[in-house]
């Protein structure tokens, strides 16, 4: 599972000593284990998909942190969180670019918005930028 991973990833930082990698990786770490004890309590399924959900959520935090620094010109911190982000994006998966995209809509019998957002979360959580896709679905 990806959440063990994490941890070995998180283990090896320690011993590196690197501090921004364990710090991006306790953070993700902790927030599944939360989640994880949430869904367990409610018989709800907790997986990798769950996971990647909060890495994203995680990176989508840090750039726009990111982009705070850079205002202010904190170049110790801007350079700090590329860190971190490079560290918990190498855990996502490959995201669908945007031909793929067009080229799943196009094969779809329904084009409606609400039917193309559904298949999208439905087969692809996690791999696909859904503001992407709404964006594109509405193109046509």
């Amino acid at each position: 599972m990806l959440l063990d991973t994490l941890n070995k990833a998180n283990i090896e930082a320690l011993k590196a000593h690197d501090k921004p990698a364990r710090a991006v990786l306790s953070i993700v770490i902790s927030r599944a284990k939360l989640q994880s004890i949430e869904a367990t309590s409610q018989g709800k399924p907790f997986d990798d998909k769950d996971v990647v959900r909060i890495i994203s959520k995680v990176l989508k935090e840090l750039e726009e942190e990111l982009e705070g620094y850079k205002k202010v010109n904190n170049q110790e911190e801007v350079a700090s969180i590329e860190s971190q982000m490079k560290v918990i994006s190498a855990y996502l998966p490959k995201m669908m670019s945007e031909e793929e995209i067009r080229k799943e809509i196009a094969s779809l019998e329904d084009k409606s918005m609400p039917s193309v957002m559904k298949h999208f979360k439905l087969n692809h959580d996690g791999e696909v930028d859904m503001s992407l896709v709404s964006k594109i679905a509405r193109e046509k």
